[in-house]
């Protein structure tokens, strides 16, 4: 196997481009998709100060260390989710990769300053724990991108992410979502813009740039995601990729050049919001959702991560 552009010996096979790639060639590679992703859906210039939130994986440890080496502004945000061990080694990697690179990481324990963690929000609501994980990191990212006088908000989202979201979208023809998926989500209403910059690289060409990086990511899945649709609808893209590469590609590209604009009129997140009155971000009501979560969850005994696993 050599490599497209030396001819040197390869280290990976990208299917989808019929290429493989030196780890030099294929750090370059991983450097221009997302210069292209950037420039393509224009969602960011070298003026914007970033945030990047970080969780000690591979994805989002990839997206900070590319755009500090395409020469953006961007500190990190880690938040604290009190999920007992993976949350401990997951802020490990997150300061070791801060701290070597001299970059600067933010810090939110979610019990510490909102009194609850995750799986005692899920034991309290009864309901499955990515729910209160990803109503929590929204709020947490959001209020700090805005506090800290950030431009821009910069997940970790991969293709494989991407696909597979919009695969579970389109399967329930949930429109109000399919309206809101795209690489640039505009600032307004109260919320920060939004980008994501590794929409053009798959999961495992972001996991073969941090291994060829020497990026020391958490490779543990959280322990606390068992059951989570998009795990099986990865799966099935997956096997679909495997019969015929590009699939996923084509079907997230061309939702994006064809269908996306049918649904913007169908996204009614961002309209007619006003202010919670007890944190001040945009709601829907007196208080917004995240607040009405820490109300509800409030006093309550924490739970470890162990006790819930075991009773689910």
């Amino acid at each position: 196997m050599k490599c497209r552009v030396c001819r040197g010996p390869a280290v990976i096979d990208i299917r989808r481009h019929n290429a493989n790639f030196c780890p030099e060639h294929f750090e370059r590679y991983c450097r221009q998709q997302v210069e292209r992703a950037i420039s393509d859906f224009e969602m960011l210039s070298l003026d914007d100060r970033a945030l990047v939130a970080v969780s000690g994986g591979k994805d989002s440890l990839a997206v900070w260390e590319l755009l500090v080496e395409l020469g953006y502004r961007a500190d990190g945000l880690y938040v604290g989710l009190g999920i007992g061990d993976y949350s401990d080694a997951s802020a490990s990697h997150a300061r070791a990769f801060a701290e070597h690179r001299s970059l600067e990481l933010i810090e939110i324990d979610l019990r510490r300053v909102h009194g609850y963690d995750i799986p005692t929000a899920a034991a309290v609501t009864r309901r499955v724990p990515c729910s209160a994980c990803g109503l929590s990191k929204r709020h947490l990212f959001d209020e700090a991108t805005i506090d800290g006088g950030y431009d821009v908000l910069v997940t970790g989202h991969n293709l494989d992410d991407e696909a597979a979201v919009l695969y579970g979208n389109v399967l329930r023809w949930q429109t109000e979502y399919l309206g809101r998926q795209l690489p640039v989500l505009a600032a307004g209403s109260g919320f920060p813009r939004k980008i994501k910059p590794l929409v053009r690289l798959t999961e495992r060409e972001t996991a073969a740039y941090c291994v060829i990086r020497g990026i020391d990511y958490l490779v543990e899945e959280c322990p606390m995601a068992g059951g989570n649709k998009h795990l099986a609808y990865k799966e099935a893209l997956n096997e679909m990729e495997r019969r015929s590469p590009g699939t996923k590609s084509d079907f997230y590209f061309g939702f994006l050049r064809r269908a996306a604009g049918r649904f913007a009129s169908d996204d009614p997140e961002r309209s007619d919001l006003g202010r919670c009155l007890s944190c001040g971000a945009p709601a829907a009501a007196e208080l917004c959702a995240f607040c009405r979560l820490t109300d509800r969850v409030a006093g309550a005994e924490p739970v470890p991560v162990e006790l819930l696993r075991t009773s689910r």
